[in-house]
């Protein structure tokens, strides 16, 4: 079993994993291990059994891991388990047999168009942070941007109205600025080269702290909190501007764009994902949306 892990983990790092998914997985595989050594007295990969594994699971529950947390664990270990099968070292993947939680299913809410409004406009142009803070929003409101995708943009991927994204498990992507976001964006390139050649700066991303040094995850939490504080929006993190951005896109009647697009332009590698902040599409929207679709409508 020892092996077997350490040979899976240079596959992964053969495929390009990102270090937050390396470090995940190590995380969890050294738990499992630890469980399937000390617990279940299991040294070699054969010799575990489907009832060790829902023994593993069912201690996770006992501990108050939460359905959702349980099931992006599993994951992690059927994929080595598959792995395992397909280097020939087992013959079948001891989680088939495991039934998993049910995760319950909770109606996601995004941000209001007002309140995207009210956390942009809090936020001056007329300082260096004070514009990077309002460009951040703006970006991620109007580009359905990840957190991590937003901090680590560079001026190399700034182009006209195109941006290049840096997506998640390294898949880049071409997203498109409205003009409304390009003329924000504008102010805060200004104020950020003035800003730079004052200290005597020079990094290449985009979105830089005081120091000039490039911002943190941490610094996207503490600004997306800080907006929502001055604009007086309740329960506000950067996932939800995603959230906003799908609904707002697909409730849209102008912009007649599909599932599929959305999800592309989202960086979703599959259309079940997007589908998911779609849930929360209102009466009233999926109204407009069945007006401007009906078969019937289109006859004279």
């Amino acid at each position: 079993m020892e092996d077997a892990l350490s040979e899976y983990k240079f596959y992964c790092l053969a495929r390009n994993y990102t270090e937050k998914t390396m470090k995940n997985k190590g995380q969890e595989y050294k738990q499992l291990k630890r469980y399937l050594v000390e617990k279940r007295g299991i040294q070699e990969l054969e010799s575990i059994t489907y009832h060790d594994m829902r023994s593993y699971l069912y201690q996770k529950q006992k501990a108050g891991l939460q359905p959702q947390s349980i099931q992006s664990m599993a994951k992690q270990i059927i994929a080595f388990f598959n792995w395992c099968i397909k280097e020939e070292y087992l013959t079948e993947n001891p989680m088939d047999k495991v039934t998993l939680p049910k995760i319950p299913k909770r109606l996601k809410e995004g941000f209001t168009k007002d309140e995207v409004y009210r956390m942009i406009r809090c936020w001056s142009d007329k300082t260096f942070l004070e514009a990077r803070n309002k460009t951040l929003i703006a970006m991620m409101s109007d580009l359905g941007l990840r957190a991590m995708e937003t901090r680590t943009l560079t001026i190399e991927d700034i182009k006209d109205t195109t941006i290049l994204i840096h997506g998640k498990g390294n898949k880049d992507r071409v997203v498109f600025a409205s003009y409304q976001l390009k003329r924000i964006m504008m102010k805060y390139e200004r104020l950020r080269k003035q800003y730079l050649e004052v200290k005597g700066y020079d990094d290449p991303h985009y979105f830089l702290n005081y120091k000039g040094d490039p911002i943190t995850h941490a610094t996207v939490h503490n600004v997306v909190k800080e907006a929502a504080t001055r604009a007086g929006v309740k329960d506000a993190h950067p996932h939800k501007f995603r959230h906003f951005y799908a609904v707002e896109v697909i409730s849209n009647e102008k912009a007649n764009i599909d599932l599929f697009s959305v999800s592309k332009l989202l960086g979703h590698s599959q259309v079940s994902t997007t589908q998911i902040y779609l849930q929360s599409l209102t009466n009233e929207q999926l109204k407009i949306k069945a007006n401007n679709s009906s078969p019937l409508a289109k006859f004279k």
